[in-house]
C-alpha cells in the first residue's frame, strides 16, 4: 500500500498506493525527524518492529496490505494499523514532535494517531479539513 519514492531529499516524498488511487505525501524531516524516519523505515521495511504486519510477518515493509480502518467524513482518514482495528502497531512507541510552525489549519495534512502524549507508533491520519483542535496533540 505504501512506497517511499525519495527518502534522501528534504522534503521527503512518499506515495500511498490504494485501491482508490495514489496519495502523494510530503514529509518534513527538519520539523519531525524521528517521525519521518519511523514512517519511512516502516514503509521500506528497514525499521525493526515486533508485532506482525498485515501479511503476518515481523520483517519487511510494515504498511503493505494495511487499510484505512477509520474514515470520518469531513474529519480524517486513518491507517497504518496492520490489524485494521485501530489497536495494532509496531510494538513500540516514540515521543511526539510538536513544532510551533505546524498547525492543522487546512485539509490533507498527515499526522500521527496516538493514544495520548508520546504514544506514536505506526498509525497515522490525513485530515479532510481544518482541525485546529488537534494542534499540539498530534505530530504533523
Amino acid at each position: 500500500m505504501y512506497r517511499v519514492t525519495d527518502s534522501r531529499s528534504t522534503p521527503t516524498r512518499a506515495t500511498l498506493h490504494t485501491n482508490f488511487g495514489d496519495i502523494r505525501l510530503t514529509l518534513w524531516p527538519e520539523l519531525a525527524p524521528q517521525t519521518v524516519a519511523n514512517f519511512v523505515g516502516l514503509a521500506q521495511g528497514t525499521k525493526e518492529y515486533t508485532r506482525p504486519n498485515a501479511k503476518g510477518s515481523v520483517s519487511g515493509p510494515f504498511y503493505d496490505g494495511c487499510i484505512f480502518h477509520r474514515v470520518i467524513d469531513g474529519f480524517m482518514i486513518q491507517g497504518g494499523d496492520p490489524t485494521g482495528t485501530g489497536r495494532g502497531g509496531p510494538g513500540y512507541q516514540f515521543p511526539d514532535e510538536i513544532h510551533e510552525k505546524n498547525s492543522y489549519d487546512r485539509p490533507y495534512l498527515i499526522g500521527m494517531a496516538n493514544a495520548g502524549p508520546n504514544t506514536n507508533g505506526s498509525q497515522f491520519f490525513i485530515t479532510l479539513g481544518p482541525q485546529p483542535h488537534l494542534n499540539d496533540l498530534h505530530t504533523i
